[in-house]
C-alpha cells in the first residue's frame, strides 16, 4: 500500500493535511517510523455524538452472539454493527477501543516520537444526556437521552475516572506514561448541579515507546514548556471554530508540540477535528497530518490548515 505521507516526503516547507475517515483504518496508512508527535484529543466517553450515528441496540447485539456484558469486543466488529467511538454502552469498552487506536498507530512512530493524550471525564447517570454537539448538559444544543446499565463502580452520580482507567490501560498494553499534566481551565461555565464542584481540569497524558531494552529515550525540550517546567498548566478554554465544540486552545499545545518534537519533523493528530493543532504545528515549523470522520470538519481543518500556510509563507 503506497503511504499517505508519500508525497510529502520531498517537499522542503512544512506541509498538513486531513484525511476523512476512521483513525482506526488510516493508521495502517501512515509511512513506518516516520512521526515525531502525535498530539490528540479523541471522543470523551458518552456525550456528543458529532453528529454520526450510532446503534444503542450494540449491547444486545453482542450478547446475542453468545458473549457476556464484561466481554468488550474488538473496536472492529463495534464499528461493523453499528457503534461509534465514544457511546460505547459502558466505559470499559470506550476504554479498549481507544487503546487499541494508539496501538496501531505504534509503528507509524519513531522511536523517538512522544504521544499527549487530552482525555476528560464524566459522571455516570443511567439516563444520560447525549448531544450530537455542544456542552453536555448546558445549552439549547438539542439532546437525546440513553439507557445506560448500571452495575460495579457505576452507579448513579459517579465520577468515572476514566482518564485514569484509559491511563492504566495504556501502561498495561507497553506504553510509558511519563506525564501526567493538569489542564486548569479558570473560565469554565456554571453549572447546575448544587451537590458537587464544578470540574475544572482535564488530563493530558504524555505517552512514549516502550524499548525493547534499556530505559525510554525520546525527544524533549524542557525549555520549551511553561515557565517552571510544572505538571499544571493554567489556560483559558477557547470557543470553537467552524461548528466544532472542542477545539484545543493553541497556548495549550504549542509547549507540547516544541518540547516534543524537533523543527522539521511530523506531528499527527488522529482526531483533528478543525485542525487546531495542525495549524499550530505549522506554525512552530512541523509538518502535520489529521485524521477526521467528518466530512464538513475535514473540509474545515484543510481550509484551516491551508491559512496557517500561507502565513507561515509570508513571514
Amino acid at each position: 500500500m503506497t503511504s499517505i505521507l508519500e508525497d510529502d516526503a520531498t517537499r522542503p516547507d512544512p506541509t498538513a493535511r486531513v484525511l476523512c475517515g476512521d483513525a482506526y483504518d488510516l493508521a495502517t496508512e501512515v509511512e513506518p517510523a516516520s512521526v515525531d508527535l502525535v498530539i490528540t484529543s479523541p471522543p470523551y466517553w458518552g456525550m456528543r455524538t458529532y453528529g454520526h450515528d450510532h446503534s444503542e441496540d450494540i449491547m444486545k447485539e453482542w450478547l446475542a452472539e453468545g458473549n457476556s456484558a464484561a466481554d468488550i469486543p474488538p473496536y472492529e466488529w463495534y464499528r461493523e454493527n453499528g457503534g461509534l467511538l465514544g457511546m460505547e454502552p459502558i466505559p470499559d469498552w470506550f476504554v479498549a477501543h481507544l487503546v487499541e487506536i494508539f496501538d496501531r498507530l505504534r509503528p507509524a512512530l519513531k522511536p523517538s516520537a512522544s504521544v499527549w493524550i487530552n482525555l476528560g471525564d464524566t459522571y455516570f447517570a443511567r439516563w444520560s444526556s447525549i448531544r450530537a454537539d455542544g456542552r453536555q448538559g448546558l445549552g439549547d444544543n438539542p439532546r437525546t437521552r440513553r439507557r445506560t446499565p448500571m452495575g460495579g463502580y457505576r452507579q448513579e452520580k459517579q465520577l468515572l475516572l476514566i482518564p485514569a482507567r484509559f491511563a492504566i490501560a495504556m501502561q498495561e498494553s507497553r506504553w510509558i506514561l511519563r506525564n501526567d499534566l493538569i489542564w486548569h481551565k479558570p473560565n469554565v461555565a456554571p453549572r447546575p448541579e448544587k451537590d458537587r464542584l464544578r470540574l475544572a481540569h482535564e488530563h493530558f497524558f504524555h505517552f512514549v515507546l516502550k524499548p525493547k531494552e534499556g530505559r525510554a529515550k525520546y525527544h524533549y525540550d524542557m525549555d520549551a514548556t511553561e515557565t517552571g517546567s510544572r505538571d499544571v498548566v493554567t489556560v483559558n478554554v477557547r470557543a470553537g471554530s467552524d461548528g466544532h465544540s472542542a477545539t484545543f486552545p493553541p497556548e495549550l499545545i504549542r509547549p507540547r508540540i516544541e518540547s516534543s518534537s524537533p523543527a522539521g519533523g511530523l506531528v499527527l493528530d488522529p482526531f483533528a477535528g478543525t485542525g487546531r493543532a495542525l495549524s499550530v504545528a505549522l506554525e512552530l515549523g512541523r509538518s502535520a497530518i489529521g485524521f477526521e470522520m467528518s466530512e464538513e470538519f475535514t473540509i474545515a481543518a484543510n481550509r484551516n490548515a491551508q491559512t496557517a500556510a500561507n502565513v507561515l509563507r509570508l513571514l
